[in-house]
């Protein structure tokens, strides 16, 4: 009777099943988009040498960004949290990391209100890292990023987001938008000196690297910052083939200004032009696979002089090393005949 009950019921669910199904293959599918697709979100991630004014150049563009009716969010991702203080005035905001370990200590959770600020239609925030000594600062950038994602960063509707990334660090949560394909596009800032440039060809260097390895972020170009008109950037730029998308003049004035945390790329203003231009090239400059330089071929960007190529490495010998004359020791090593 109880083999019968079930063989009964194994055939009604059966039934039931193959109903579900035809009801499901009955359904039309969804008729194809003819609309146009909706905007997608740039995330571009800026690198370049420690001082050499990422978080100038950021600070101003997506200001003009912003006046221009974009709706654009700028992310500090380098451990010592300043690329929004220009933009705030000189005033320091709570980071992500600092922030969440308050919270989580204080058995709360983090909210957007907590650490995302506006300035005049932009949005800004900085990751933060680790105090000195206590932490990996590229760790700290993962795990910001981790959070962010919590957050919701992905449901986030913007046009733009500029990603300010230390690029004399090599570790790799400094890579991660490269790495990972966090963002469609890299754009490095420079100037007319070997250091800054030598980590403009590492920032080429990783793009090509994971381009090899089945990447797609490419470089968009680069941004020239106080250029002084000798010409070493621009020829570093066109040596790795990727465009120059602003120039900007070692001026006393925006030097001024920019050291009173003033924002200088105000609609109307003196350098206005400047960074609607830059405005403008970063929205539409398209990624492309830059040829990284040689060390000798980076040098060869500079004058002698200048880098002192005349100059001979002379090996150091044990008795360079020890400042006293060394006595040479017999070896204590056996040497078996026939080995």
């Amino acid at each position: 009777m109880t083999d019968a009950y079930d063989g009964q019921d194994g055939a009604r669910r059966q039934s039931e099943m193959d109903e579900q199904l035809r009801a499901e293959a009955a359904i039309e599918p969804d008729p194809p988009a003819t609309a146009p697709p909706a905007k997608q979100t740039q995330i571009i991630a800026i690198y370049g040498k420690g001082g050499i004014g990422k978080s100038f150049t950021l600070a101003n563009l997506s200001y003009m960004m912003a006046q221009q009716g974009k709706r654009v969010l700028l992310i500090g991702c380098d451990p010592k949290s300043d690329t929004t203080s220009l933009l705030f005035g000189g005033r320091s905001c709570p980071t992500i990391i600092e922030t969440s370990s308050k919270k989580k200590a204080a058995g709360e959770q983090v909210k957007i209100g907590d650490v995302c600020f506006k300035r005049d239609g932009v949005f800004a925030m900085e990751l933060g890292g680790p105090e000195v000594g206590r932490g990996c600062g590229g760790r700290g950038i993962i795990h910001g990023f981790e959070l962010l994602e919590k957050l919701g960063f992905h449901d986030w509707g913007f046009d733009y987001v500029l990603l300010d990334f230390l690029g004399d660090v090599v570790c790799g949560g400094f890579g991660l938008p490269i790495a990972r394909d966090m963002c469609q596009k890299v754009i490095v800032v420079g100037s007319n000196d070997l250091q800054s440039l030598y980590v403009a060809n590492n920032v080429c260097s990783a793009v090509d690297y994971f381009r090899r390895m089945g990447g797609n972020v490419g470089v968009a170009g680069m941004v020239i910052n106080k250029d002084d008109g000798t010409g070493e950037a621009q020829a570093f730029a066109d040596a790795v083939g990727i465009p120059v998308l602003s120039a900007i003049p070692a001026d006393e004035d925006i030097r001024r200004k920019s050291a009173n945390y003033e924002i200088i790329g105000r609609p109307g203003g003196r350098w206005a032009g400047l960074f609607e231009a830059l405005a403008e090239q970063v929205a539409e400059a398209p990624p492309v696979r830059p040829t990284p330089l040689s060390h000798d071929a980076l040098l060869g960007l500079f004058k002698g002089d200048a880098v002192g190529r005349g100059v001979v490495l002379d090996p150091a010998t044990t008795e360079d090393m020890c400042a006293a004359r060394v006595i040479e020791k017999p070896s204590l090593e056996v040497i078996y005949e026939g080995a």
